[in-house]
């Protein structure tokens, strides 16, 4: 299958960043050809080429969401206004624990239509313990590409028990799903190795996660320092700081993924750049808990890989959100105006989200012999405009948003083209999530998070709510 996007501006993200009216081929799910247009040397398409006109919308590559829990898209506008530790307390544990496999799976899809909307093309996920092959057969569907795997947690007294898991029977599931799903869809969905964090894990299990990652040849996947509680748990427990403590014990290099660190000291800082570990920054998540903002302009100084992800529950799940609020809450947390510039903020989203995920020579620019996954935006809407004398990246990470989506394409398939979703029924997909989250809370025991919902009817659609 061949497909040509004729006569877009294409920002290539390649090693000169270069920046063209070009022609891109796609051939299956690679990229084949990039052409620079207007100089008489354009394509001529054969008759099995379908020709697709971009002519006046921009291309970007995929977004990649490098740190994500789809488990908890039915949880969001429940867990507002709370810390960290308080928000998994009494909210976030709970409602995993009361999870089914039709809940995960309605919480993915939800998750999926707005990621798919919004302009990302591969994540990586933290599901929850259980159900975990829910959440695969949704990215299986629908076409979404990442790293996934099951959260793991073996101790805390403030777990729910159906999320607290003996160890042993943890990495005996953790196997199963890794021969289950890794590399299944021609590579396109992965697996990582999930341990939670610190505080939900014994060093065993740990130890163990470690060990069973790297004689798999795979990724760890896990959260550090995002706020000042985690921190003092971790240092009551283990006697030093976590960063430092994790790296005693295996868990830094090029096959870590940490999600946050946020409170760093100087000899973390330095840890994290000479083992070329992977920071994952979260900007809205970590603003909504009050954990604080990571100082990803001076670990990017430093040489730390850097990628961005949306987290959790915290409200929407748009890529190109996060990409802006990235770059300007370094310039506030700097007083600086150049600290993360908008080109440094879109490498941070392609370039560093692919190389977390262990892809750094297959996604994050659009070059020939590299997967076709990408994002065409139509930059002609009121608040895009004007563009003349604009610099085109400028616009996109400071004025682009999901409206500005017109298709978002995955290993050369369109996932979402001229703003209709192709793999998955937007309706059922936002009726199985209402009809899900009812259920869910009920099981959880978690009441609805605002006064409105007190003594009378919601005012939603009936049959979603219980009475």
């Amino acid at each position: 299958m061949k497909t040509l996007l004729a006569d877009g501006l294409v920002i290539t993200m390649n090693r000169e960043r270069s920046v063209l009216r070009a022609d891109i081929l796609m051939e299956d799910d690679r990229i084949t050809a990039v052409l620079p247009r207007g100089d008489g040397e354009g394509f001529r398409p054969d008759g099995d080429t379908e020709v697709v006109d971009l002519h006046g919308m921009t291309v970007i590559p995929g977004l990649v969401q490098a740190h994500m829990h789809v488990t908890q898209a039915l949880f969001r506008g429940l867990c507002d206004d709370l810390a960290l530790m308080e928000w998994l307390r009494e909210r976030t544990w709970p409602l995993e624990a009361a999870h089914t496999a039709e809940s995960n799976a309605a919480s993915a899809g939800l998750a999926v239509m707005e990621l798919i909307r919004s302009g990302t093309t591969a994540i990586i996920d933290m599901g929850t313990t259980q159900h975990e092959d829910a959440v695969f057969e949704v990215m299986a569907e629908t076409g979404m590409r990442g790293l996934f795997g099951k959260c793991m947690m073996d101790m805390g007294d403030d777990l729910p028990p159906l999320i607290r898991e003996d160890a042993a029977a943890c990495l005996r599931e953790t196997e199963r799903l890794i021969r289950r799903w890794h590399m299944a869809e021609n590579g396109r969905l992965r697996y990582a190795v999930a341990p939670r964090f610190v505080p939900s894990c014994s060093e065993g299990l740990l130890l163990s996660a470690r060990d069973l990652a790297r004689q798999n040849s795979l990724r760890l996947h896990t959260h550090a320092s995002e706020n000042l509680g985690e921190i003092a748990l971790v240092e009551a427990r283990c006697h030093e700081r976590n960063v430092r403590y994790l790296d005693r014990i295996g868990y830094t290099g090029e096959d870590v993924i940490l999600a946050h660190c946020i409170w760093l000291d100087e000899e973390e800082k330095r840890i994290l750049a000479d083992t070329g570990t992977h920071v994952v920054h979260c900007p809205s998540s970590n603003a909504k808990l009050a954990s604080g903002i990571a100082p990803v302009a001076e670990l990017k100084s430093r040489g730390v890989s850097l990628a961005l992800g949306l987290d959790g529950a915290h409200n929407h799940m748009d890529g190109l959100m996060e990409v802006r609020l990235a770059s300007i809450l370094q310039k506030a947390l700097t007083h600086d105006p150049k600290a993360m510039p908008a080109m440094q903020v879109l490498e941070l989203a392609t370039l560093g989200g692919a190389a977390a995920l262990g892809q750094a020579d297959e996604l994050g620019s659009l070059e020939p012999g590299r997967k076709a996954d990408l994002v065409v935006l139509d930059m002609d809407m009121p608040h895009s405009l004007p563009a003349w004398g604009r610099d085109p990246v400028e616009r996109v990470v400071y004025q682009a948003t999901r409206e500005n989506v017109v298709h978002t394409v995955v290993d050369g398939r369109f996932l979402y083209r001229d703003r209709t979703f192709l793999t998955l029924d937007p309706k059922k997909t936002l009726a199985d999530a209402e009809r899900c989250c009812a259920a869910l809370m009920k099981r959880g025991n978690v009441s609805p998070a605002s006064s409105f919902f007190c003594g009378r009817r919601p005012l939603l659609r009936a049959g979603v709510l219980p009475d």
